[in-house]
């Protein structure tokens, strides 16, 4: 029996110690799901606090419940460590560390570097190793390949298995999760593809293998370019629908009683997530490389990063029309969070919003629910302790994130004017003179 059959035997039966590199919104769920199935899993991540609260039998992700982690920690299926050394006993390996943007719009990879630098010197024949991280084509052949063999003397498809499947989380869904969401995973060579797609059937529902690693990557990129494209155009329509004083809303609400070719996409303060406004810039950041122009993608991008600008530019005509300069003025932003009812602040346009209406002279305060502060340029501020008391002070409430857990109607009553980036008040906002919608 050759390496990938005896590695296939010890997956199928479940007996392979499983890791996963970065224990974040995308490991731990990642990390839970396959404790759940029947592996022993640990955690690797350099941020010490998060594997203590995880051994401790405590959740730091919204998604995962404490009581699950607690449970397989217990049962012993679940711990993490911040060392690396661990590896050497380990027979799968997920790498699932975030892949942000540097100031200038380049792509950082130095946590997917430092990853597969941490896990060369333990990398071993007999090991399948699969990268989770957004990233443009050609990363896992250019970058994380040659990291585990070119020292190593291991050669992909033979004793070493590595491949690439995107991950598919979208924090707060209860519907569609880690496990029962489609896995796209192609691999560096056909059995590596074979053996990775062996090893994640055991615990999700349906795998999708692909001929290569770069047509996984590029599936990723193409699923969140598609939304970053399409919320473009849409929030390029409520600028077109603001000039041409048409409600934007009442429009897409009326497109989407069509029941074919048409998808509903809604306008907003800007794009936020890990995903969505970052992934389709890699892709745009390697046509470059290669002397094209992504211009859709370049396009949509300077659309949506202008969108927290028009919303300043509501707020101050909003004022204006109650003889308020923006200056000076009581400002409160509801909901910082990217999307509702989750905690997650990664590229949230509330910090764009925020941080502009302070460059304007505004006294800004906010509430979000499940993000008690959150840390500027110029210091960290926190989320005010009574909303609805703030809401009777301010001078206006910018609505950037819909939580449900709102009182709408009580934040309408009780507010002097709303700038409503959501649609958040409906048809209620719709026919108030004090509401100022997208």
């Amino acid at each position: 029996m050759d390496l990938s059959s005896q590695l296939i035997e010890k997956l199928q039966k479940k007996t392979a110690r499983v890791a996963v590199l970065g224990m974040g919104y995308v490991g731990l769920p990642f990390a839970t799901v396959f404790a759940e199935a029947g592996f022993e899993v640990i955690g690797i991540d350099p941020i010490q606090e998060k594997m203590d609260r995880l051994n401790r039998g405590e959740s730091y992700i919204m998604d995962v419940p404490t009581e699950q982690v607690a449970r397989l920690v217990k049962a012993g299926k679940l711990k993490g460590t911040s060392d690396y050394a661990v590896l050497k006993d380990i027979d799968a390996v997920a790498i699932c560390v975030p892949t942000p943007l540097r100031q200038t719009g380049d792509p950082d990879l130095s946590f997917i570097i430092n990853a597969a630098e941490g896990l060369a010197p333990y990398v071993h024949a007999g090991m399948v190793v699969v990268l989770e991280s957004s990233t443009y084509p050609g990363t896992t052949r250019e970058l994380v390949l040659p990291a585990l063999t070119e020292k190593s003397g291991l050669v992909a498809g033979e004793n070493v298995f590595i491949a690439f499947s995107p991950e598919r989380v979208d924090p707060g869904r209860e519907d569609w999760t880690t496990k029962n969401t489609p896995k796209v995973i192609g691999g560096i060579t056909e059995k590596c593809t074979e053996v990775s797609a062996a090893w994640y059937a055991q615990a999700l529902d349906k795998v999708v293998p692909v001929t290569s690693t770069e047509v996984a990557e590029m599936a990723k990129l193409l699923e969140n370019t598609f939304r970053m494209i399409n919320i473009g155009f849409v929030n390029e329509l409520a600028l077109m629908c603001d000039r041409l004083g048409v409600d934007v809303w009442e429009v897409i609400d009326a497109a989407a009683t069509k029941p074919f070719g048409f998808m509903k996409f809604q306008p907003g303060p800007g794009l936020g997530g890990h995903c969505i406004p970052i992934d389709p810039l890699y892709l745009s950041w390697k046509l470059h490389s290669l002397n094209y122009t992504a211009r859709f993608i370049e396009l949509a991008s300077e659309i949506n990063l202008s969108m927290p600008r028009f919303v300043i530019t509501k707020v101050q005509d909003g004022l204006n029309e109650h003889q308020k300069s923006l200056k000076g003025s009581n400002v409160l932003v509801l909901g910082a969070a990217y999307k509702p009812d989750i905690d997650d602040l990664r590229e949230s346009p509330a910090i764009d919003v925020i941080m502009l209406l302070q460059e304007k002279g505004a006294k800004v305060s906010y509430h979000d629910p499940y993000i008690p502060s959150i840390k500027l340029d110029k210091g960290k501020i926190e989320s005010v302790p009574d909303m609805m008391k703030a809401v009777k002070s301010a001078d206006c409430v910018v609505i950037i994130t819909n939580h449900k857990v709102y009182d709408y109607a009580a934040i309408l009553k009780e507010s002097k004017l709303i700038i409503d980036t959501r649609n958040a008040l409906g048809k209620a906002g719709a026919k108030n003179d004090k509401v100022v919608r997208l």
